[in-house]
């Protein structure tokens, strides 16, 4: 007897199949780094406008305080009957001459996946971790690495397929 599958997987990776509009996502950046947080929020909303999602922005000092940030901002969302769908998480840490580097890049980005899997949340980390103020400029511009829409496009790729499995 053969086996049927079904994927329910994301069929259009671009966030551009017109089953995410009016998506809620929470937008929360780190500014610590003003112009390249700019440069990755660019990104990030010209995503989540092409998918037809709706955003909130968050501003918040530095990376360590994107995951709480987003923990407070969803717990009042619920709270009011208006959840979000998803996040995204954006910032930059470069690497400087201490440990603050690590702690900070490791810190922030497990937990971002320890509240993305304990909510079912999903969460696009577009946090940089780089080496230098060069290789964040070339993965922040839009027109280059474009990593805040990177990040978008990951969480809204997780909305889809949540919706998708939860209509099954």
């Amino acid at each position: 007897m053969a086996e049927r599958r079904r994927s329910v997987g994301n069929d259009a990776p671009d966030g551009d199949s017109g089953d995410l509009n009016g998506a809620r996502i929470l937008i929360v950046e780190a500014r610590f780094y003003e112009d390249i947080a700019d440069a990755l929020l660019a990104g990030a909303t010209r995503a989540l406008e092409k998918a037809g999602a709706v955003f909130d922005r968050v501003s918040v000092p530095g990376s360590l305080e994107v995951p709480p940030a987003i923990a407070i901002a969803a717990d009042a969302a619920e709270r009011s009957g208006r959840p979000y769908d998803g996040a995204v998480a954006l910032g930059c840490v470069i690497r400087g001459e201490t440990l603050h580097f690590e702690i900070v890049s490791q810190e922030s980005a497990r937990a971002l996946l320890d509240l993305s899997v304990a909510r079912r949340l999903p969460i696009g980390n577009g946090i940089l971790t780089v080496d230098t103020n060069a290789q964040a400029w070339t993965r922040a511009r839009p027109e280059e690495g474009d990593k805040g829409g990177d990040a978008a496009r990951a969480a809204l790729s997780l909305v889809r397929l949540k919706r998708r499995v939860a209509t099954r």
